[in-house]
């Protein structure tokens, strides 16, 4: 007798991917061993990327460790050091197709300037890396650096707690920002930095996701909604300051403005145009009076005679010349009588 369906035993692929996954993420991936490929690769792949001068030294000395690596690999990795240039190659001992890709993104972390140490974590089961572009979000410059700013932190406490809660390596270099670490770990850190460029704080984003965290370890709530448990970030509109002297806009019209007037259509205008020469320069020549009336040269010939006219003498007043002219002759009778009883003998 045939056995149902249903009393068939599920076979060990339905159990490591079974129909319908409540979690994916707790999934464990069957790990590729050295002998699962049995044939050598039909075709030779490689990759060559550049790296700054400034990388030529740290790279010249992790760069015996980085072919200990690829040689367990199967990979071939050159270092180019007159071009600049770093090549991983496969090979015929390649027994891994994946590990060219993974090469090739340690080449892109170590040419970020990321250490060897975290570089190399890639290699690892359930370890991913991202490259975050952040020069594209904001425009000002000076905007791009504060913001930037707000990711490190001071003394680099945000950086540092972002990690913690991604369990991730995460360096800022320039305009990109590399992290590496599990893939939803990855996932969380695009989020907050893409975020925090667009001015949002960090600190509300840490928050949730220390709320986040607390939540997962709660069975009963995995098939719920969290929204309502996590802070709801509103937008604040500031305006700028207006002016106080703003200029009223003119009504529209769809004709242009009318051309400035020329001299020579202003003064048709007015009259002047047709005036004698003579009237022109009346308003120029100086107005004398009757009196002021000169004959031809008399002006030359008083500017010749000025410096031969005697000056003036002043007249001498005296000392009494403000007050009266007059003399008292009763105080000058009683000054020399006072003078006659101190000098006795003095004969007048």
């Amino acid at each position: 007798m045939s056995k149902n369906k249903k009393d068939e035993e599920p076979t060990e692929e339905e159990e490591a991917f079974p129909k319908v996954v409540d979690n994916a993420w707790s999934l464990k991936v069957p790990e590729f061993k050295k002998g699962d490929m049995k044939h050598p690769l039909a075709e030779e792949t490689s990759f060559r990327i550049m790296y700054p001068k400034y990388r030529e030294k740290y790279l010249k000395s992790c760069w015996p460790l980085m072919q200990k690596k690829m040689d367990e690999l199967g990979i071939n990795a050159e270092l180019d050091l007159v071009g600049g240039t770093m090549t991983v190659t496969t090979t015929r001992k390649t027994w891994d197709p994946y590990a060219i890709i993974k090469a090739r993104d340690i080449m892109q972390l170590l040419q970020r300037s990321v250490p060897f140490e975290h570089a190399i974590r890639v290699l690892d089961e359930g370890m991913t890396h991202e490259v975050i572009k952040i020069s594209g979000i904001v425009r000002n410059k000076e905007r791009f650096a504060k913001r930037r700013q707000r990711l490190v932190g001071s003394n680099g406490t945000v950086l540092k707690a972002l990690e913690l809660l991604t369990e991730c390596y995460i360096l800022i270099q320039g305009t990109t920002v590399a992290a590496i670490g599990p893939y939803n770990g990855v996932a969380n850190v695009m989020d907050v930095v893409k975020k925090t460029m667009k001015n949002i704080h960090p600190v509300y984003l840490l928050k949730c996701l220390m709320i986040k965290r607390e939540l997962a370890k709660n069975p009963q709530l995995s098939k719920e909604d969290w929204s309502r448990f996590l802070p709801k970030l509103t937008h604040r509109n500031v305006q700028s300051k207006k002016p106080k002297n703003l200029e009223k806009k003119k009504p529209y019209t769809p004709f242009p403005p009318e051309p400035t007037e020329r001299k020579f259509d202003k003064s048709l205008s007015e009259g002047k145009y047709f005036v004698c020469e003579d009237q022109k320069g009346k308003g120029k020549k100086r107005k004398f009076d009757g009196k002021e009336k000169y004959e031809p040269g008399a002006r030359r010939k008083e500017k010749r005679a000025k410096p031969f006219i005697p000056p003036e003498e002043p007249k001498y007043l005296g000392q009494h010349a403000k007050g009266s002219s007059e003399v008292d002759i009763a105080s000058l009778k009683n000054k020399v009588k006072k003078a006659k009883k101190h000098h006795p003998t003095t004969n007048y």
